[in-house]
């Protein structure tokens, strides 16, 4: 509890007259007594009514407050929580409201000022955008309940528990499905490259039109129809993608206000998103984590759901990748030939390493390195030179990136495919590979 600012303007104002008044007599200047009688009497007054008014706030019952939050939230995304209030007094009443948000979750238009009327709830509302995945817990929320009198402003603490989950930015996967996806992908930027031939996994038979090749042509049911009858053929869906998702101290950068892991995540279920409209079964499978998880490969809509709850409070940590460990642990458990997706960020002494690792991984499965590439690197190499401070930092900039490449043209020359990719291009150039490779029928 804590006085108002009537209260202390009240005493302010006193406490100056009975120094004016004492200053006045200590100058021998004739000062009436009475006035003197009633400062202080008014003093005491007002110390009488600010006790008084003071023990009635604290028995006042608090206001009630129900939260309204959502019960999961994206990623870097502005959400809206609501909080309702009532209160069983006969009179108006004005409150500041504050809700005790925690940590990782940024917020705006708190506190909060309600106006509560008798016998009615009032709403109200504030901003909420979370800064981190996670699971997150709300314990409180602190009123400031006027007195009375209007001289003590009370702090109350009452209980609203409420949790949310903040999942990785999946709103844009779930948007596309109000368009064709077709149409969806060329927004996202992704290139689909006419195909080659035809495809591996036979649709229908159908009547042979101009431009079908004669290699096409079912030549019993031609025979049956006394027609021309042509197979038809679409890409294979029956495959199988697994990502290995690097969770180890690389992943830590930031580029903007998200990580590189982040970014590979959102990038990752954008892949999954698409895989799954296809057709095809998606896992997952992490290292360099205290806790390594793996979901196994699953087709169908519902899969997606699982992989969201399977990573939403998952984080990076302090860990260099073991690439071996994790292609040993994916070898055990992934029997059938799959598209495994490794999203790490290559360095020059993950040569030696990662290769063998790899080629192990070769042998059964179909692998794609994806490394990300910091956008301050491409900035860096970029910039006029004009100081020496400058030359050498371009210089090891380059000096970096060539290393960097040295690594990728090895892991080329050994029959392993390199995708490299900002975070912010990495979602797009996913898609456009796995697209590719899909009606290339290579995996």
């Amino acid at each position: 509890m804590k006085p108002s600012r009537l209260l202390l303007i009240w005493l302010a104002l006193l406490l100056a007259v009975a120094v004016v008044l004492g200053a006045l007599q200590a100058l021998d200047v004739s000062v009436p007594a009475t006035l003197l009688s009633i400062n202080w009497g008014l003093l005491l007054a007002l110390l009488a009514l600010a006790l008084l008014d003071g023990l009635r706030v604290r028995r006042l019952p608090s206001p009630r407050i129900r939260r309204q939050l959502p019960g999961s939230l994206a990623l870097g995304r502005w959400s809206e929580v609501r909080l309702e209030v009532e209160h069983d007094f006969n009179q108006p009443l004005n409150i500041e409201l504050f809700d005790h948000v925690p940590d990782g979750l940024s917020f705006e238009n708190l506190p909060l000022a309600v106006e509560l009327q008798p016998g009615l709830h009032s709403h109200v509302g504030y901003r909420l955008r979370p800064l981190n995945r996670g699971h997150f817990d709300f314990a409180y929320c602190e009123l400031n309940l006027p007195s009375p009198l209007g001289l003590w402003t009370d702090k109350r603490l009452p209980e609203v528990p409420g949790s949310t989950r903040v999942y990785p930015d999946f709103a844009r996967l779930y948007g596309g499905q109000l368009l064709a996806v077709d149409n969806w992908l060329s927004q996202l930027g992704v290139r689909q490259r006419q195909r080659r031939g035809l495809g591996l996994e036979f649709h229908q038979l159908r009547e042979f039109r101009e431009g079908d090749s004669l290699r096409q042509i079912d030549w019993k049911a031609t025979a049956r129809q006394r027609t021309p009858i042509a197979r038809e053929y679409q890409d294979e869906r029956d495959q199988q993608i697994v990502f290995l998702l690097d969770c180890g101290r690389r992943m830590r950068s930031q580029d903007g206000e998200l990580t590189h892991f982040d970014h590979a995540l959102n990038a990752c279920l954008l892949l999954s998103y698409v895989a799954l409209r296809q057709g095809d079964a998606v896992g997952l499978s992490t290292f360099a984590t205290e806790q390594p998880r793996h979901l196994a490969p699953v087709k169908g809509a519902g899969q997606l759901n699982v992989l969201l709850n399977a990573v939403y409070d998952l984080d990076s940590s302090q860990r260099s990748a073991d690439y071996q460990a994790a292609v040993t642990q994916l070898l055990a458990r992934q029997k059938r030939r799959s598209l495994v997706v490794l999203v790490t960020n290559l360095r020059d002494e993950d040569d030696e390493e990662l290769l063998t690792a790899v080629q192990r991984l070769g042998q059964q499965h179909r692998v794609l390195v994806t490394s990300l590439r910091e956008e301050l690197l491409d900035s860096l190499r970029q910039t006029p030179v004009q100081t020496l401070s400058q030359a050498l930092t371009y210089c090891g900039t380059v000096d970096f990136l060539n290393a960097r490449a040295d690594v990728h043209e090895r892991l080329n020359a050994h029959g392993v495919p390199v995708l490299d990719a900002t975070p912010h291009e990495l979602g797009a150039a996913l898609v456009t590979r796995y697209l590719e490779w899909k009606k290339a029928g290579v995996f």
